[in-house]
């Protein structure tokens, strides 16, 4: 049968496939519309397939906090090139799919792929994008938080990098705006001490120790000086204990209790890429 030039559109307003690929799809269809709708799912699931071991460590990170900031979301959504990751669709789709995390609470991605976003799963939604842009997409991580004070975000420009941070009460926008630049410049393990895994630390201490006793310090003396060294992974590795980024003179937690802003309770830091 003869296929229209609006048939091919309205296929590609219902699918957003190029042009070509619609074309074929209802040719093969004979211009059964939910049959090249399902012709082109599958091309999407062959291109997937094809894909499957391709890197996508381009993407985007975006965040979604509740008008009352007491909950947030953080998704990022992978592609193979930065062009794909600054393009306006591909950003409205992971906004799209961050309202689902967010809606239903949901942050294990295997089961946020089987959630339904008008009317489609999201992982027919990601293949139905591997077929339309011809790169492998996917989710990679979705954190949630949910607080009983407030939560403010921090999108570095170009959204490869995010933070949410929890804090203990109301707190003045800069002052918050502060601490999670913080927190996406100098990448914290905790918010204190007492919050660093006993593994981490313990492995800390032995690296000192090593070094010490390499240097020809003596065990006994090595591992008391190893705690000094611990004290420095401290002030590098954990929030309250850092220099505060915009005054070295002060640590993030002296910053706060001079500006009378409550304490950081949590936070999520998301990089682009990483696990």
């Amino acid at each position: 049968m003869s296929i229209t030039a609006s048939d091919v559109k309205k296929l590609r307003e219902m699918t957003g496939a190029g042009m070509m690929d619609c074309k074929k799809a209802l040719a093969d269809a004979n211009g059964d519309f939910e049959a090249a709708v399902e012709y082109l799912r599958k091309k999407g699931q062959k291109v997937s397939e094809q894909r499957a071991d391709r890197d996508a460590n381009q993407g985007v990170i975006v965040t979604i906090i509740s008008a009352d900031k007491k909950k947030a979301v953080a998704l990022e959504l992978n592609c193979e090139t930065d062009f794909v990751a600054r393009n306006e669709d591909f950003v409205a789709q992971a906004e799209k799919f961050a309202k689902v995390a967010f809606d239903e609470q949901v942050s294990d991605v295997d089961t946020f792929r089987t959630l339904k976003l008008e009317g489609l799963e999201i992982g027919e939604h990601l293949k139905s994008m591997v077929g339309k842009i011809g790169e492998k997409i996917d989710v990679r991580r979705i954190e949630l938080m949910n607080s009983d004070g407030i939560i403010l975000s921090y999108i570095h420009p170009g959204a490869q990098l995010a933070v949410l941070v929890d804090f203990a009460g109301e707190v003045d926008a800069e002052i918050g705006k502060d601490v999670a630049m913080q927190v996406a410049a100098m990448n914290p393990i905790a918010v204190n001490k007492e919050d660093v895994d006993a593994t981490v630390l313990d492995k800390e201490l032995e690296i000192a120790k090593e070094q010490l006793i390499n240097e020809g310090k003596p065990v006994e003396i090595a591992e008391k000086a190893a705690h000094g060294k611990v004290r420095r992974f401290y002030e590098e590795r954990v929030l309250n204990e850092q220099k505060f980024v915009k005054d070295s003179s002060v640590t993030v937690r002296d910053y706060l209790k001079s500006k009378g802003a409550p304490a950081v309770v949590a936070f999520v830091r998301i990089q682009l890429g990483d696990n």
